[in-house]
């Protein structure tokens, strides 16, 4: 099924024990969303090697060569590998592995999953679906949780500065992984194919830019197939890679230094940079690219389980790096001067070749976890509402967060091999990279003690046990990786900055329209004056009026009737709901009211993200008049026979003499006293809006049959 992001009310969002837990199917039981058996867990995460660790476990290829050792030394080699090797362990193992993947939103990782999830434990009037529409239940938890909540809830609810840092934040975190969907793709494929130049020198670099290029146009035209094939296809190569390289690995350590797991101690660390000083705190923006992928761990967690990744990480992509980086710095200590070459170099001349293939394969699949991970937080954020509407299909019916993005994906091959034609070398990428890989990993941080506070309801003193060591360890990386912004790094700052802007503009507008439609909404009774008078004739047929707010009218409706002076003799208020399952239930996806007016009722549409329920214009308009009739029929208490007949012969006539879809499209006019800043946003929001998706899903309407009003809202 395809779905039309953005073209729902994002819905309601009900605090739960477990978000990994309590999903309702089509046949109404509920249970465990992917309640996996310990076969399928392995199964399971086999298949995360082709979409989710490529990033990381392809991470030797470039490395090494991204520093700029001059005349290192053994024991400069022995306090970078033990540098590397407590970087993979505190930062893979135990903050993303033990921690991190435990707090997801509805099975979405990532830092805007963080955001939503603070969003929907305290109120601080981020989630526009709160404010138009909010269930008894809703209110029952919001109630119950008021007096559980930490006194840095409290802050950040009465603190609208607050509320805009923990957002922007956020954004940036957002924009940063795309960042890193960008440059992951560019800078594994270069490394891999970049191997071509050491048996044939006279490899230009030209030619190794055209290859790269060929190999990301292919990898991007594969996106639209989706994760599963995609892991299929890919999963293969990955272990293949995770298999060889290790035992490259071990065979390396064992002829070249044996005992290079002693650098595992943190003296030679110590030594390390007492005998380098600012040189050594400079070659932390290379060693930094050792955990480069390790966010997409927890980005890509709605498309695979929090089970199969930590298997995955644990038995297979950790001791596959920690071996292959010991193989390649045993080899470095015996060839000091070879770390321009580090991963070529150490491999054996017997299997230099068929490495080679796996290398270029494996760089191919490293660039799938970030684009994953890219489709992913741009799903989370549309349905959100913080960003313009762009088509999100979802290509499995078993797996939730696993979505494609046709716009965003045509978008990112584009600035993907723009990166390669402008650096066209991986040192300087590398720079770029490193400044991406540690400030997402930051920014994950910061929101993930806000949640162990605000959401987990941790004590203070654990929320610093762990903000703490991991604020100083990524605090120190960002501080070495800011030293090369000018030489690369600007590049994922202006990505971020583009997409912010686009971000906060998109929010700003939305914002402003949910404010003006809330105070400026009509009641019922406010309807039924304006139906009364003398001016509104009832004319024959059926409309589908769509509104995002079903508790009251949206000013377009009394717009709609006051200049048309007119309103079909059978009008169906529509809302649109988007939840966060596979499908709805049947007898819960249409939910109806009549309005107390003649021929006009009230309806909300609800639908899972595997429901095909839009997919036949007949099937639509039949299910709600269907659900009409059974609704009159049940609800007659007090009407004669007849009447009720003649309601229901009046709903089954309306559809043919005429049917209409309606939907109002919003415009800010933007007049000479309006300030400077609501200016830039709100015209740059219009620019988007205008340019963006329709917010009525295509549900195969005939043309004709579609009617859309516009409106303008002073500001």
């Amino acid at each position: 099924m395809e779905v039309e992001s953005g073209s729902f009310e994002p819905g309601v969002f009900k605090k739960r024990a477990d978000p990994a837990e309590e999903h309702r199917n089509e046949s109404g039981l509920v249970g465990q969303r992917r309640n996996h058996n310990h076969l399928e867990d392995v199964i399971l995460a086999y298949e995360t090697l082709g979409v989710v660790f490529g990033g990381l476990a392809t991470s030797p290829l470039y490395v090494y060569p991204s520093m700029k050792l001059v005349s290192p030394t053994e024991d400069d080699y022995l306090g970078i590998y033990g540098i590397m090797f407590w970087t993979l362990t505190l930062i893979g193992v135990v903050k993303y592995v033990c921690i991190a993947l435990n707090s997801d939103d509805n099975g979405e990782g990532g830092t805007f999953a963080l955001y939503s999830l603070l969003c929907r434990n305290i109120n601080i009037g981020i989630l526009p679906s709160r404010s138009l529409s909010r269930t008894n239940n809703e209110h029952c938890d919001h109630a119950m949780s008021i007096a559980m909540r930490s006194k840095l809830g409290k802050y950040l609810e009465q603190s609208i500065i607050a509320q805009r840092i923990v957002l922007l934040i956020s954004m940036l975190g957002m924009c940063m992984l795309i960042g890193d969907g960008i440059l992951t793709p560019a800078i594994s494929v270069l490394s891999a194919i970049d191997g071509l130049r050491g048996p044939f020198p006279a490899v230009r670099k030209s030619a190794v830019e055209a290859i790269s290029i060929t190999v990301l146009l292919a990898l991007f035209l594969l996106q639209k197939h989706g994760a599963s094939r995609v892991s299929f296809l890919f999963s293969p190569i990955m272990g293949a890679w995770t298999l060889v390289t290790p035992i490259i690995g071990v065979y390396s350590l064992l002829r070249y230094y044996p005992g290079i797991f002693k650098a595992i101690s943190p003296q030679y660390i110590v030594h390390f940079f007492l005998r380098n000083r600012r040189k050594g705190w400079e070659l932390l923006g290379g060693t930094v690219l050792c955990i480069t992928g390790a966010e997409a761990m927890f980005a890509d967690l709605g498309h695979f389980n929090k089970r199969s990744i930590q298997m995955a990480f644990l038995f297979t992509i950790y001791p596959s790096l920690v071996l292959t980086y010991a193989g390649q710095t045993s080899y470095l200590i015996r060839h000091p001067n070879d770390h321009g070459d580090g991963f070529y170099k150490f491999v054996p001349h017997t299997v230099y070749w068929p490495l080679f293939i796996i290398a270029t394969l494996a760089a191919i699949v490293a660039s799938q976890s970030l684009i994953s991970a890219t489709f992913s937080v741009i799903k989370q954020t549309v349905f959100l509402d913080y960003f313009p509407r762009v088509k999100v299909v979802h290509t499995s019916q078993h797996k939730e967060g696993e979505v494609y993005s046709p716009e965003t994906n045509y978008i990112l091959m584009v600035l993907c091999i723009s990166v390669v034609l402008g650096f066209g070398d991986g040192k300087d990428i590398g720079n770029a990279f490193g400044v991406v890989v540690i400030l997402v990993m930051l920014i994950t941080t910061i929101l993930l003690t806000l949640v162990m506070i605000i959401v987990w309801r941790v004590p203070y003193i654990l929320a610093l046990l762990y903000f703490v060591p991991f604020v100083i360890l990524e605090g120190v990386y960002v501080s070495a990786v800011f030293i090369k912004i000018l030489e690369g790094g600007w590049f994922p700052f202006a990505i971020s900055v583009v997409l912010a802007f686009i971000m906060f503009a998109w929010y700003h507008g939305r914002q402003k329209k949910i404010e003006y439609e809330l105070a400026n909404k009509m009641s019922m009774d406010s309807l039924s004056n304006l139906m009364s008078s003398l001016e509104v004739q009832r004319v024959p047929g059926l409309c589908f009026f769509y509104s995002k707010i079903d508790d009251g009218f949206a000013t377009i409706v009394g717009n709609y009737i006051r200049n048309m002076r007119s309103l079909h003799k059978v009008t169906v208020f529509t809302t649109l709901r988007y939840r966060l399952v596979a499908k709805v239930n049947t007898n819960e996806r249409i939910i109806i009211r009549k309005l107390g007016i003649d021929g006009l009722y009230g309806c909300v549409i609800q639908y899972g993200y595997a429901d095909s329920f839009y997919e036949e214009r007949d099937d639509f308009v039949s299910q709600v008049l269907n659900r009409l009739q059974e609704y009159v029929r049940w609800n007659s208490d007090g009407e004669s026979p007849n009447s009720v007949e003649e309601e229901i012969s009046q709903l089954t006539n309306a559809e043919v003499v005429g049917l209409v879809h309606v939907h109002g499209k919003a415009r800010f006019h933007i007049g000479s006293l309006t300030n400077l800043t609501d200016k830039v946003l709100l015209g740059f929001y219009e620019f988007l809006h205008g340019n963006c998706r329709s917010a009525l899903p295509s549900i195969g309407i005939p043309l004709q049959q579609r009617m859309e009003i516009g409106m303008f809202y002073g500001t």
